[in-house]
């Protein structure tokens, strides 16, 4: 006698939302992280633009001049403010994500954990079976020998 399972489908179903919500999980990471290096790289581009308009404001330089690299340290604010809003809301999505994750991992628990326990009371129905033979057929060897 096999087990099956009535319920089956819904197992696989459950597990098959969470393997999906893992793979979106890790979209959303690689997206956070794409967005932090991108903050960074716009960080590190101000800041020698930055330094560069120190060394030009310490030497003689032309006003024009120096007004173009403040409007290249302002550009660079603007863009990093917006690309931490963005990284905002990719760690938004992210935790939304995880929090997705988390509730398909417990509902994949719950349908196991009652695949499980239908399992143990199949597997004990089938040995008390078993041992109903085995005691019939002791029973009938008894009568035969008496």
């Amino acid at each position: 006698m096999r087990f099956h399972y009535a319920f089956q489908k819904i197992v696989d179903l459950k597990s098959n939302e969470k393997t999906q919500a893992e793979w979106m999980l890790t979209q959303a990471m690689v997206k956070v992280r794409e967005e932090e290096s991108s903050l960074h790289h716009l960080q590190s581009a101000k800041e020698e633009v930055q330094m560069e308009l120190q060394q030009k404001s310490g030497s003689t330089t032309t006003i024009s001049e120096l007004k173009l690299f403040q409007s290249f340290v302002d550009h660079y604010d603007v863009q990093i403010h917006l690309k931490s809003k963005d990284l905002e809301q990719a760690k938004s999505t992210a935790r939304s994500k995880q929090e997705d994750l988390n509730g398909k991992l417990l509902q994949e628990k719950v349908w196991t954990k009652a695949k499980d326990k239908a399992y143990q009371r199949f597997s004990a129905g089938l040995l008390k079976h078993e041992q109903n033979q085995l005691d019939e057929m002791a029973t009938n060897r008894y009568q035969r020998m008496s």
